[in-house]
């Protein structure tokens, strides 16, 4: 393969690389590190809620806890979900399918809100819940893509001295994730569920495209030699 001026875009393989931990290098973590944990400015001792437990939202989960959060709360629709963020290390668990994430984060913060709300889905509800989750002098990150418009409920918000930030990831952080991840504090491959030849490609698009039957985060192809 040629890539155009690869030597200002692409990193050494390091020497005995885990293959599929690098390959998660290559656009979720330092996705949910730049955009949701730096750009959120998460700090020791915040109490943070990540809204999204999709691949980019347990990536945000892992980075974040560089930071040492003292709560991290992890908001989604889909138990499964929420039980790998448990195992990632979120604090406190909350299904919002029920439409009272917000009530019950406000109720866990004792009226007070989280320092830094991550929106890491990209839809209007979602980001709905970052606002009326966000403390006062908070920071909403946003991460995900979003494809309609969303509301900005400044009746709500106009005396809560909060911040908004929005961001592109731009890989600035990979040789630092590099090296965590080669130490062992870090090990990205446990957000790899499913794996699949490259000939069997669209039995992975089919397993991807159902990830809440099939319980998937992400899938990984290998392009096996033929024998």
């Amino acid at each position: 393969m040629r890539i155009p001026q690869a030597d200002g875009s692409l990193y050494p393989f390091p020497a005995n690389g885990d293959e599929e931990a690098l390959v998660m290098l290559s656009d979720i973590l330092p996705t949910g590190f730049e955009c949701g944990v730096l750009n959120g400015q998460v700090k020791p001792g915040d109490a943070i809620a990540v809204v999204g437990a999709g691949p980019v939202g347990l990536a945000v989960l892992l980075t974040a806890q560089f930071y040492s959060p003292a709560a991290i709360f992890m908001i989604d629709l889909d138990d499964k979900r929420l039980a790998v963020a448990k195992e990632f290390g979120a604090t406190t668990l909350i299904n919002s399918s029920d439409g009272k994430a917000v009530l019950r984060v406000m109720e866990l913060t004792e009226g007070a809100g989280v320092d830094v709300a991550i929106e890491a889905v990209g839809l209007p509800a979602t980001f709905a819940i970052c606002q009326g989750i966000v403390g006062a002098g908070g920071r909403i990150a946003n991460v995900g893509v979003h494809g309609k418009p969303v509301e900005l409920h400044m009746e709500k918000l106009w005396d809560r001295n909060i911040s908004i930030t929005t961001r592109l990831v731009d890989t600035v952080t990979t040789p630092m994730l590099l090296k965590v991840v080669r130490s062992g504090r870090l090990q990205p491959r446990k957000l790899v569920t499913h794996r699949f030849e490259l000939s069997d490609i669209m039995k992975a698009y089919d397993t991807f495209g159902d990830a809440a039957k099939e319980g998937a985060l992400k899938v990984v192809l290998t392009n096996v030699a033929p024998r």
